[in-house]
């Protein structure tokens, strides 16, 4: 048995517990000892003393024995619910105390903690500081962890926004509020703190270890937390600096709190609510993060805190300048640079940019506020700072210290490390003068959480100097393998195809520091050395964007047109962006507006372009005086939209798409007299969803004056009759070349399509008409024919789908067919036409004037009666060529019927489409025999259809035919399995003329894939485009990439959008 000298309890509580034992009586100590047996006092798991052990033992003994099975903290408990049994409330008092004693012990700690965290914040001499404290201060701390007023509280709070708006800030205030006693009393025993940049250097460790790291003199009661996980609060801190494992869904869930493993594992499970599934989680993470939290988190109640807000920010500037007038002027300015204007909700950017600022206009009376951008006001602020500095490094010491400062800053971007320990700055051999004059000057500051670590006091220094590696003199990488020259491409190219606000800014960065007097003052002010070949390899780089895809890649153009802006190097930019073949831009703000202008007119190579308008363009008569601030704001306004104007006279623009732009009058006319241009090249025109619908009546001025404008889509506008009035009479003009016209969704009537076609019949290039999404259901035959011949309108294509088309309209409709012999397209999809509207269809495609080539009646309500009609049609007219059948319940019968007439020889269908037509295996057969004896068939789509693998093997033993035309197959989801791969791969091996099949939703596993790829690889494969799920594609996507390089033109896609032109198969 132990004795009382090796016990495992601290002496103060040693002495304390037994003086209670030894104030017992003997029958009161007796009557311990059995409770000791008592189940219902012993807490869950606890291990039962023997009674033989316990029997004869004196107090001092009894306390050894209690040391034996239980932890201290447990021996506190068992005591008190034993006392409390016996009826001895003067020594539960007692006991209560003492048990409270390591949690007082514990908020002391955590208070000088955060104290001492709170004293490493930086804070420059000249900031001023704002609602440092407010009267509501509790109140919004509470709401923190109280957003509801009734019901469930949520216990995972994110609080997200840019780095220093302050967010860890709040974090602390709640820690040292609990800690002094303010709040959370009764909701939360114990606060944990866990910083993930620590967190980060550590090394494997458990759950309970780590809560035991900040345990003052004794061990943690891990039991006590285990009993009552409700009662605890964890902030972590800094999500963003915590590199999580790579594959999240493969790690199996945790609930042993004494499980060794990395500490990302233990966060990881710690997050999804797996180790401690009732505490309470307060997450910081800058907001680019807030994506992969949202994949972790359990129903997560995310708070944006957005730092200064704009009343903040006036009274920041207002009092950093004394002079209001002066601070009235710089505000209006910056909110000229939304981006920038932004970034002042962070208080250290405010002090940044008025440093910056009042530094500049001391030194320079004659200072411009126009000249500035923003890596101008950050490179001025550091300039400003080092011009006085004392710094004691030789000259020589400089570029290499500025270049190992940078490339520390570069490195901590690619790995998403914004603390630094000793280790990182020995390695890069920064000297301590500099590190200690970046301290001084509020550059550099000391982690709070970590010992000899420093970091950048704001993370857009960290930024800044990131981007600056990439500019200064030299050839190795920041973070060892790839070049200099390689990071910078790949920095670029991920930068502007992400929104990642800090990427993105560094990218921003990077640009203006090739300004060329910016850099030369940078060289004279900081001794570094800036690369002379830095803009011949961004020339290069930029070589690639007439090759990159930038629509599939989400190129962002605004954000390239931004960093371009930046520059402020007319030529240069002249030259990267004579590369660029399309843009995609939302001009949504004076910025979007200015940065737009200024490279659009240097965009001469430029063909495509979207350009989306919601920023006011005002009108020149609105110009007005407000201490002349408003007047230059509106005036450069105008000119910025008349260089955009002007680039389609002045380049190669030949498609425009203005949808969902908002325009007034003035600004739209200005646009049309710049399109009517003898000079304008553009041939498509876009305008979906304009605000306000009448300036479209502007366009009849490009209608007029531009022949060269050939397609026009006016879809999604409520048009109204003056609009469309206006617009239809100008087809007729001969000055009018226009050969496309979509209508969509326009609200138009039978009456004001009655007057389109009337137009059309008087002297119209229109080739091509789609109206679909239009009420047309009471349109009148007469209408369509006294008052005009048809045979006089030069439509080919017309489309009239979704138009409420049902079988008794329709019959209107169907007289136009023979008398229309241009019409050789004709779409009625999605109509209610049904079985008696395709029998009056089917009596005018039998007419030997009809000269329709391509129908469509997909989810028309067609059956097999349908088919019926349709199969007699088949036979007597010769220019059909192609039939969508899409979507119609035409089952096993109708497809039998419709096979007869297929597979005779005098008929020339060429493409079908009866993908979703409700038919089964039963019916592959029939089509099958179809591919056997009729040749002209090229293109099947029997995708969304029972197929199964024994349908797909009858078509199998015709495709190996040599003499089997068969170029294109669909069989999407046709629920297929491995088995079906056999029989395909033979075909791929053998079938000269398939080049296009569809597998996507089936799931044919990895022995099927691998079946098919068999024959995919081969040479004597002609495939040139297979539809796959992803997860099979990654299978074969490395050999694929290598089959590639070989010159195979085999492609694999996990999409097939048939609104893509590319993968549309016809029409």
């Amino acid at each position: 048995m132990n004795t009382s000298t090796n016990i495992s309890v601290d002496n103060g509580s040693y002495e304390k517990l037994l003086s209670y034992l030894m104030g017992l009586d003997q029958y009161q100590l007796e009557e311990f000892k059995l409770c000791l047996q008592s189940p219902q006092l012993l807490l869950e798991n606890f291990q039962k003393i023997p009674w033989a052990n316990l029997k004869a033992t004196d107090p001092t003994n009894l306390l050894c024995l209690l040391n034996e099975y239980f932890s201290e903290r447990q021996i506190w408990e068992v005591t008190f619910r034993i006392f409390e049994k016996m009826n001895l409330p003067s020594l539960c008092e007692e006991i209560r105390a003492e048990m409270n004693v390591h949690r007082r012990r514990y908020r002391d700690r955590m208070k000088a903690k955060i104290l001492v965290m709170w004293d490493h914040i930086p804070w420059p001499e000249d900031h001023i500081y704002l609602r440092n404290v407010t009267e509501k201060e509790h109140e919004e701390l509470k709401s923190l962890l109280y957003p509801n007023m009734t019901g469930a509280q949520p216990q995972t709070i994110v609080l997200e926004g840019r780095a220093g708006v302050g967010k860890t800030t709040l974090a602390m205030k709640v820690m040292l509020h609990w800690a002094e006693g303010f709040l959370f009393q009764h909701r939360f025993s114990y606060v944990f703190y866990i910083s993930c940049h620590k967190m980060k250097e550590m090394e494997d460790t458990t759950f309970a270890d780590l809560l035991s790291q900040d345990w003052p003199d004794s061990q943690a009661p891990i039991e006590e937390f285990i009993c009552h996980p409700e009662r605890l609060l964890f902030v972590i801190d800094g999500f963003e600096e915590m590199a999580m494992p790579s594959k999240l869904s493969d790690s199996p869930p945790c609930t042993d709190w004494y499980q060794q493993l990395p500490v990302a594992r233990i966060l990881l499970h710690l997050l999804k609510k797996e180790l401690i599934p009732t505490a309470t989680l307060l997450i910081t993470t800058r907001d680019y993060r807030n994506g992969a939290l949202k994949k972790l988190l359990l129903n997560p109640w995310f708070v944006l805190i957005s730092g200064f807000t704009e009343g903040d920010r006036s009274e920041y500037f207002f009092r950093y300048f004394g002079d209001r007038n002066i601070a009235k002027k710089i505000l209006h300015w910056i909110r000229k640079n939304e981006t920038l204007f932004h970034s002042c909700s962070a208080p250290l950017v405010c002090w940044t940019v008025c440093s910056s600022l009042k530094r500049q206009m001391a030194r320079n009376p004659h200072f411009q506020l126009s000249t500035q951008t923003t890596t101008s006001l950050y490179a001025h602020f550091f300039s400003s700072l080092f011009a006085t500095a004392e710094v004691s490094l030789s000259d020589q010491s400089w570029p290499e210290q500025w270049r190992a400062l940078c490339s520390l800053a570069a490195e901590g971007m690619w790995f998403s490390n914004f603390t630094f320990a000793k280790e990182a700055i020995e390695h890069r051999r920064l000297e301590a003068s500099l590190i200690d004059s970046l301290l001084s000057l509020n550059i550099l500051r000391k982690a709070s959480d970590c010992e000899d670590c420093i970091a950048f006091t704001h993370q857009s220094f960290q930024v800044f100097f990131g981007a600056m590696f990439y500019v200064l003199r030299g050839t190795e990488g920041s973070i060892g393998g790839p070049t200099r020259h390689q990071e910078m491409r790949v920095l670029l190219n991920d930068a502007l195809a992400d929104t990642n606000f800090y990427w993105n800014q560094m990218a921003l960065f990077f640009f203006g520091l090739l300004k060329r007097d910016l850099a030369r003052e940078l060289e004279d002010t900081l001794h570094c050395k800036m690369s002379s070949r830095i803009m011949d390899e961004l020339l290069k780089w930029s070589e690639e964007l007439d090759k990159f895809d930038t629509v599939s890649n989400h190129f962002e153009f605004l954000q390239f047109f931004h960093c371009l802006y930046e520059t402020q190097e007319e030529n240069f930019v002249r030259q990267i962006l004579n590369h660029l073949l399309e843009a995609d831009l939302n001009i949504f703000g004076n910025l979007q507006l200015q940065v737009s202008s200024f490279c659009l007119k240097h965009c001469q190579r430029l063909s495509k372009l979207r350009l989306s308008v919601s920023s006011p363009i005002p009108h020149a008569e609105l110009t007005f005086d407000l201490e002349n601030l408003e007047m230059r704001l509106v005036d450069s306004k105008i000119r910025q939209w008349q260089d955009i104007c002007s680039v389609f006279c002045n380049g190669n623009v030949s498609e425009l798409d203005l949808s969902n732009s908002e325009l007034n009058t003035s600004s739209m006319k200005k646009l049309c007299y710049k399109l009517r241009n003898p000079r304008c090249k553009l041939q498509k025109l876009t305008c979906k969803s304009i605000t306000p619908v009448r300036i479209l009546k502007e366009l009849v001025l490009v209608l007029y004056g531009n022949n060269k404008l050939t397609h026009l889509n006016l879809s999604s506008n409520n048009l109204g009759v003056t609009v469309s009035t206006m617009i239809f009479r100008t087809l007729r003009h001969s000055a009018c070349n226009l050969k496309y016209l979509w209508l969509e969704s326009c609200g138009l009537s039978s009456r004001v399509c009655h007057q389109l076609f009337l137009e059309l019949s008087k002297n119209s290039s229109l080739s091509f008409l789609s109206l679909g999404d239009n009420d047309l259901s009471d349109i009148e035959v007469k209408s369509l024919q006294e008052p005009f011949e048809m045979s006089k309108c030069s439509l080919k294509e017309l489309s009239l789908e979704k138009c409420n088309l049902s079988a008794s309209s329709y019959q209107n409709l169907a007289l136009l067919l023979p008398s229309t012999q241009r019409l050789t397209r004709l779409c009625l999809g999605f109509n209610q036409l049904q079985d008696d509207g395709v029998k009056l269809l089917c009596s005018s495609l039998s007419h030997p004037e009809c000269a329709l080539e391509r129908l469509v009646l997909w989810f028309c309500q067609l059956g097999t009666p349908s088919c019926r009609y349709l199969s007699e049609a088949l036979l007597r007219n010769k220019s059909l060529t192609h039939l969508n059948l899409r979507k119609n319940n035409l089952g096993d019968e109708g497809v039998k019927v419709l096979c007869k007439a297929l597979s005779h020889l005098d008929c020339n269908l060429q493409n079908l489409d009866l993908s979703d037509c409700s038919f089964t295996t039963e019916s592959c057969g029939e089509l099958a025999n179809v591919l056997k004896h009729n040749h002209n068939v090229k293109i099947l789509d029997i995708g969304n259809n029972d197929v199964q693998d024994d349908g797909v093997k009858r078509l199998c033993k015709v495709l190996k035919h040599s003499n089997c035309a068969l170029n294109t197959l669909g069989l999407e989801k046709c629920n297929l399995t491995p088995a079906c791969c056999q029989p395909l791969s033979s075909v791929l091996r053998s079938c000269k003329s398939l080049v296009n099949l569809n597998l996507l939703g089936n799931d044919f596993g990895p022995d099927g894939v691998n079946t098919l790829w068999k024959s995919l690889r081969r040479s004597t494969c002609k495939l040139r485009k297979l539809g796959l799920e992803r997860d099979l594609y990654n299978i074969v996507k490395g050999e694929l990439e290598e089959l590639q390089e070989k010159g195979s033109f085999l492609r694999i896609k996990c999409k097939w959008d048939f609104n893509d032109l590319e993968d549309k198969w016809w029409w």
